[in-house]
C-alpha cells in the first residue's frame, strides 16, 4: 500500500531504486515490528542481521568494506526510511552504526579506520556516539567532561548521558574538553573501547520507546595518544560535520514512521464502518488524510533534496538538512497523531502499530539537534545569505 512514487524523483538514481526495493523485500521477510522484553538482545541481533545481510556496508566508505566511495546520504536516508516503516528498533540499530562510526569515516587515521570500520560494516562491533552530558544537551560547547594531557596521552574525567547503545556498545566516539581554548574551540574527539578501565555504565535509562540508553562515567580513564580522533581541538567541528550527514537521515526515519501511520490510517478508513459507509466516505476523514499526504510528500522532498545537494553537488547542506529534520520530525508527529485519532480507543491500546509509532516518533524531535535548535540554524543561515 505504501506510496513508492517518490522513488522516480530526479533526486534519486537507479541504484537507490534497487536499494529501496531489495531492502523492503528483506524487511518483509526478516524484520518484525514486535520485540521481546530483552531490548539489548534484540538490538544486538538486529545489528548482526543487518551486517550479515550487507545493509551496514552503507555506513562506511568502500575502502573499508562499504558500498560507496564516500557516505551516500540518500542511501542512508532510504535505508532509515524503509527500516523505520517496518521497525523502530531496526532503524535505531542501523542508525547508530552509522552515527557511531561516521566521525571515524570522516576524520580517523588510516589505522583507526582499518581497526573499526570493517567491523562496523560486518555487524561485529556495535558503535556509539557519546556527546550529550547531564548539564549540556544541545549546548555542546558547554560540555564539562575533560581530557587532560599526560606524558603518554590523556586522562578523562566526567560523564555522558542519554547515550544510545550505552551498555551494549563495543566502543564509543567520545567528545571531551582538552582546553586549547574556551567554548567549542577546546573540544577533541576520541575512540574509547568499552572495556577501557575507568569507564563505567552507571545507569540504564528507560524511555517511552525502549532502546539501549545509558549514562556513562569516566573516572581517571587513561587513553593513549592513538585514541585521539582527528586533530586536537577540532572535536566540535567534527561532531557538527558528522551530524550534518546524519541529521538528514533522522528526518528520513520520521518519514518512515509517518508513511506507516498513513498506511495504517488509510486501511482503517477504508474498512471501519460509519453509518451506511466507511470512515473514508466522511469529509472530515478525507481532510485529515489529505493533510497527512501533504506532510509526507513535503518531508520526502526536503529530505532527498538535502541528500542530493551533498551527494551530487558536493556542497555543504547545513541549512537544507536542518529544514529536512525540522519539518519531517514535526510533521511526522502530526501525521501519527491524526492516525491515532482515527483509530479512536484502539489507537492508544498497547500493541497496535499506531500506538507504537506515537511513542517512537517523539524522541526524533529532540535528538541530534532539537527542533528549536534547527530553527536557530535555519535562521542564521538565512540571515547570513541575506547579508551577502
Amino acid at each position: 500500500m505504501t506510496d513508492k512514487s517518490f522513488l522516480d524523483w530526479p533526486f534519486l538514481d537507479d541504484s537507490h531504486r534497487r536499494l529501496a526495493a531489495e531492502l523492503d523485500d528483506w524487511c518483509t521477510a526478516y524484520v518484525s515490528d514486535s520485540h521481546s522484553d530483552d531490548v539489548d538482545g534484540d538490538c544486538r541481533a538486529l545489528v548482526r542481521a543487518l551486517g550479515e545481510a550487507g545493509w551496514l556496508r552503507y555506513c562506511v566508505p568502500a575502502a573499508y568494506g562499504g558500498v560507496h566511495e564516500a557516505l551516500d546520504i540518500r542511501s542512508l536516508a532510504l535505508i532509515r526510511e524503509t527500516l523505520a516503516r517496518h521497525s523502530g528498533l531496526a532503524d535505531f540499530a542501523f542508525a547508530m552504526q552509522g552515527l557511531g562510526s561516521g566521525t571515524i569515516s570522516l576524520f580517523g587515521t588510516e589505522a583507526q579506520k582499518q581497526a573499526y570500520l570493517p567491523e562496523v560494516a560486518a555487524g561485529r562491533k556495535i558503535a556509539a556516539f557519546a556527546l550529550t552530558e547531564p548539564a549540556s544537551g544541545s549546548d555542546v560547547a558547554s560540555m564539562e567532561t575533560t581530557a587532560t594531557r599526560t606524558a603518554g596521552g590523556f586522562v578523562v574525567n566526567g560523564a555522558k548521558t542519554y547515550i544510545s547503545n550505552g551498555g551494549i556498545a563495543d566502543y564509543y566516539v567520545l567528545f571531551a574538553r582538552t582546553g586549547e581554548a574556551p567554548g567549542a574551540k577546546g573540544v577533541s574527539a576520541f575512540i574509547v573501547d568499552a572495556d577501557t578501565p575507568g569507564l563505567t555504565v552507571t545507569e540504564r535509562i528507560a524511555v517511552i520507546a525502549p532502546h539501549p540508553l545509558a549514562t556513562l562515567d569516566f573516572t581517571d580513564m587513561a587513553l593513549p595518544q592513538s585514541a585521539l580522533l582527528g586533530e586536537a581541538a577540532r572535536g566540535f567541528a567534527q561532531a557538527m560535520a558528522t551530524l550534518d550527514i546524519f541529521r538528514t537521515t533522522v528526518g528520513a526515519a520520521a518519514l518512515g514512521f509517518a508513511r506507516r501511520a498513513l498506511d495504517e490510517a488509510t486501511a482503517r478508513a477504508k474498512t471501519r464502518r460509519l453509518g451506511d459507509g466507511t470512515l473514508a466516505d466522511n469529509a472530515v476523514t478525507q481532510s485529515k488524510l489529505a493533510e497527512m499526504v501533504l506532510d509526507v510528500d513535503t518531508s520526502a522532498l526536503l529530505i532527498y533534496r538535502a541528500g542530493w545537494l551533498r551527494d551530487v553537488r558536493g556542497t555543504r547542506n547545513t541549512r537544507e538538512a536542518a529544514l529536512a529534520k525540522l519539518h519531517a520530525t514535526d510533521s511526522a508527529q502530526a501525521v501519527i497523531d491524526k492516525a491515532v485519532q482515527m483509530f479512536g480507543g484502539l489507537g492508544v491500546t498497547v500493541g497496535t502499530p499506531v500506538e507504537a509509532l506515537y511513542r517512537e516518533v517523539r524522541a526524533l524531535r529532540i535528538y541530534e539537534g532539537a527542533s528549536e535548535v534547527q530553527k536557530i540554524v535555519i535562521a542564521r543561515q538565512h540571515l547570513a545569505e541575506a547579508a551577502r
